[in-house]
């Protein structure tokens, strides 16, 4: 159970930047000593991953700032994050972590479902972003794409540092997560409809 919010967090982080939870778990492997990747997924704290992973975070961070560019971003990326969701998926939920001390065979067995689970997930919060980012764009000319995506960066990398240290926080805010985005959703349902039969 430990081991699926882990990997459903570090999907949804990844559906609001590729690159936060791939960097952080490689990152974390690296630097914490109670943080083991598995075997197929160790790469992500090499020098290599860690630095054009690092230089990928810095472009999307600085690109997903400027309006117009930040939806042309979220095109590019409608492939790359689902992507990202479900590396950090597999990784995450087979890697032993502060909060796992011996990940369970089921994934390790099953590894392809980890993977499709996380670029479900990924791709499902991806868009969720996409369409608010849009109307929010459309609604204030752009002005609004820096504080949005300043938020969404800071909850990617909230979400993400909590899935790998502390599970259980990771599962709250992603609960809380589900909770805005529904209550969204209805808000901007009911102003189409008041706008509808206000015309």
């Amino acid at each position: 159970m430990i081991e699926f919010v882990i990997g459903s967090s570090l999907a949804a982080a990844a559906g609001l930047n590729a690159w936060i939870p791939l960097f952080l778990l490689g990152l974390a492997a690296r630097l914490l000593p109670a943080v083991t990747l598995p075997a197929g997924w160790s790469w992500l704290s090499s020098d290599l991953a860690l630095w054009i992973i690092g230089l990928l975070l810095v472009l999307e961070i600085v690109a997903d700032k400027i309006p117009a560019l930040d939806s042309l971003n979220d095109i590019v990326h409608s492939i790359i994050r689902p992507a990202a969701g479900g590396i950090a998926f597999g990784a995450g939920a087979s890697a032993q972590t502060v909060a796992v001390d011996d990940p369970g065979t089921f994934f390790s067995t099953h590894a392809w479902i980890p993977i499709v689970a996380g670029v479900l997930i990924a791709l499902a919060v991806h868009v969720v972003k996409a369409t608010g980012r849009v109307a929010a764009n459309t609604a204030t000319a752009g002005i609004a794409a820096p504080a949005l995506s300043t938020a969404e960066d800071v909850v990617s990398f909230v979400l993400a540092a909590a899935a790998i240290l502390v599970p259980l926080l990771a599962a709250a805010l992603l609960v809380g997560l589900i909770v805005a985005v529904v209550v969204l959703v209805r808000r901007r349902t009911r102003r189409r409809r008041t706008t509808a039969t206000g015309d």
